[in-house]
């Protein structure tokens, strides 16, 4: 037994293995937030003061948030301020999933805030967007920040009011008591809400293993029943092939609806029954497809690729981009197909997009189409090409 080489190098074998599988432990390590697209809006028109000219206190807002950032490593900054025109284009973003999150000043932030030292004091209002649907973990962080700038703002302002009015001699009414107590005052709204029963907003992964290793298991019985029909002539693998294809939409509808309704029973909040199945469908065409066309070119050995990609793409899959490390982001995460399952479902769980040609839906069905002709093509390959005839 020790003579066989197998057995000498599985020291080196098991080194090997343990390395690979403990790199999907690293992104899940320290993670940590870098460049989370945040939007600012500054419609504060300033306000006039004596000797002072326009004062416009949304400005200075700004410049502090960015230079804040700016001041970090380069690519290090957990937000990147992304300056938007109106209230309106950041809904438009916020829908169009460009931000986790959204702080908007309005127009009389400036003339408010002024007023703080008035007998007819107005507390200034500030918005803040909270794009649950996008990512909570992603979304919770951006709203943290957002929040501790507001708190930094209403703690400096405090400072400043308490000096005027010892200054004033101590006294303050009681309007200006209750203004004092928090000058600025957030209006917070989560929107495209995740709400109750989507398993904390991870609702989209929380469908992607099932679906996965339904799709490889439809792959393996298929590889095993050609296996047991000892073809040999390409017209009739290529009829084989064609006939797992057509079985593999039948498969798909059953998976696609069976899984949704499996999913709807559990407690799952399904907004678009039909929408959803459909799109399952499509997700377990394009697995099952590519899965089959892998096996059918090199064999069971393919299952590595499959169990790799389960792996790999399990940690990855549950964290935003931004808190992966750049490696995982560039080279990992955009070789990940499941990704777009994941995508789409987010679109059709929390944005209230039914099911179109979006750029998940597009991205699946092109990886069905390409598999197809991988699958059928692969009939005409020499059997010694992929390694045995029987792994066919």
């Amino acid at each position: 037994m020790f003579k066989n080489k197998l057995t000498l190098l599985l020291p080196v074998i098991v080194i090997v293995v343990l390395f690979i599988f403990s790199l999907t432990a690293i992104p899940s390590i320290n993670p940590a937030p870098k460049q989370l697209p945040v939007a600012i809006v500054n419609e504060d028109e300033g306000v006039d003061i004596p000797n002072q000219g326009n004062v416009n206190m949304g400005d200075l807002i700004v410049q502090n948030a960015q230079a804040a950032a700016s001041g970090t490593e380069a690519g290090e900054a957990p937000i990147k301020w992304i300056g938007v025109g109106s209230d309106e284009e950041v809904q438009a973003g916020l829908n169009d999933q460009q931000y986790y999150a959204a702080l908007v000043i309005p127009a009389d932030f400036s003339r408010n805030q002024a007023s703080l030292r008035s007998p007819e004091p107005t507390q200034a209002h500030v918005a803040i967007y909270v794009n649950q649907g996008m990512s909570t973990m992603a979304s919770t962080m951006a709203s943290q920040v957002l929040n501790q700038l507001v708190d930094g703002i209403n703690a400096k302002l405090q400072g400043e009011l308490i000096a005027f009015f010892d200054e004033q001699g101590g006294t303050m009414s009681t309007k200006q008591a209750a203004a004092f107590a928090a000058p600025i005052v957030k209006d917070v709204t989560n929107v495209n809400v995740t709400g109750t029963h989507s398993a904390g907003g991870n609702a989209p992964f929380s469908l992607f293993q099932p679906l996965w290793m339904a799709s490889i298991v439809g792959g393996i019985i298929f590889l095993f029943v050609k296996k047991s029909l000892k073809l040999t002539s390409p017209i009739a693998k290529l009829k084989v092939n064609l006939a797992q294809v057509l079985y593999g939409i039948v498969l798909a509808l059953i998976a696609g609806y069976s899984f949704t309704w499996f999913a709807d029973n559990w407690g799952l909040n399904i907004p678009q029954f039909n929408e959803t199945a459909l799109f399952l469908a499509i997700s377990y065409m394009a697995f099952f497809l590519m899965i089959s066309a892998v096996f059918s070119l090199i064999g069971i050995k393919g299952m590595a690729i499959f169990v790799i990609f389960l792996f790999f793409g399990a940690p990855l899959l549950n964290m935003p981009a931004e808190f992966l490390p750049s490696f995982y982001q560039d080279y990992v995460l955009t070789w990940l197909p499941m990704r777009f399952m994941i995508e789409g479902l987010r679109e059709l769980f929390f944005f209230g997009q039914g099911l179109s040609m979006n750029h998940a839906t597009t991205v699946l069905v092109w990886l069905a189409a390409i598999s197809t002709l991988v699958l059928l093509a692969s009939a005409f390959i020499p059997s010694r090409r992929r390694g045995t005839a029987s792994e066919q």
